[in-house]
């Protein structure tokens, strides 16, 4: 930890000047940003009860280099995309995988994250190891969340195509899901890579990532069509990823950081 806040440090005497220097300053306008707080360690709830994670720590350089005021708003999954092209919102921000049917309805910013589709299983389980294994046993469940990624991922990569397929089990959320998982109530759940991992190395062993990945996604900010905020955030995220400033909270919270500590 101490590495990575030493070189957070660096990278905000350098963000200071790259908006001074490069980036746009939009005058400390007033953005609502909505989130899920389910998704770690992109956004979540710790100990504490404070929301952190890497997608805060990001929003906040990105609110010093452009010079705008954000606000927090929460939602659920299923309500966020309509919400922010509704224009409830500014900026939606959950570990949004960049999709086309999705561009229909709001804008995404560049990619901050390209992550891959994991699966996760009890620690213990004997019963399969990959898609095709778990697959081939009628009566194993998959949780998923309707409209994400791993929902899809579950039906058209592990299953028959068929949304609505009884082997997937909904959940709102993907916490209740993994909880679900932990309980026996299903036998495996999707998760991209960030996500996968934080909650395997917390688990004490009790969960274990099984299989090849099964597709990779690159992650994005939303927001209502023709938004304005698109650009500068743009700018915000390229000049990030020149510096070394991702990379650095890559470290902060995909290897330094320990879950449930």
């Amino acid at each position: 930890m101490k590495f990575a806040a030493a070189a957070l440090a660096g990278f905000s005497m350098l963000a200071t000047a790259v908006s001074a220097q490069d980036l746009p300053n939009l005058d400390g306008k007033d953005v609502v940003v909505v989130t899920e707080n389910a998704y770690p360690p992109l956004q979540f709830l710790d100990k504490s009860g404070a929301a952190v994670g890497w997608e805060y720590d990001v929003m906040a350089e990105i609110a010093k280099r452009i010079n705008i005021t954000v606000k927090y708003e929460n939602t659920s999954w299923d309500a966020m995309i309509p919400a922010v092209s509704e224009g409830q919102y500014d900026i939606g921000m959950t570990g949004i995988t960049i999709k086309d049917e999705r561009k229909e309805k709001v804008d995404f910013s560049d990619a901050y994250m390209r992550s891959e589709m994991l699966m996760i299983v009890r620690g213990d389980e004997a019963r399969f190891t990959d898609a095709a294994s778990f697959a081939a046993i009628p009566e194993l469940l998959i949780s998923a969340q309707p409209g994400t990624s791993p929902f899809y991922a579950a039906i058209y990569e592990i299953l028959d195509g068929n949304e609505e397929n009884p082997r997937v089990i909904k959940f709102e959320t993907f916490g209740a899901g993994l909880e679900a998982l932990k309980a026996g109530d299903v036998d495996l759940t999707l998760s991209d890579s960030t996500a996968a991992n934080g909650y395997v190395a917390a688990s004490n062993g009790g969960l274990k990532i099984i299989g090849a990945p099964l597709a990779s996604e690159d992650f994005g900010f939303i927001f209502p069509k023709g938004s304005e905020l698109v650009a500068p955030i743009n700018a915000a995220i390229a000049a990030m990823k020149a510096d070394g400033t991702l990379d650095a909270l890559n470290q902060k919270w995909f290897v330094d950081y320990k879950m449930g500590e």
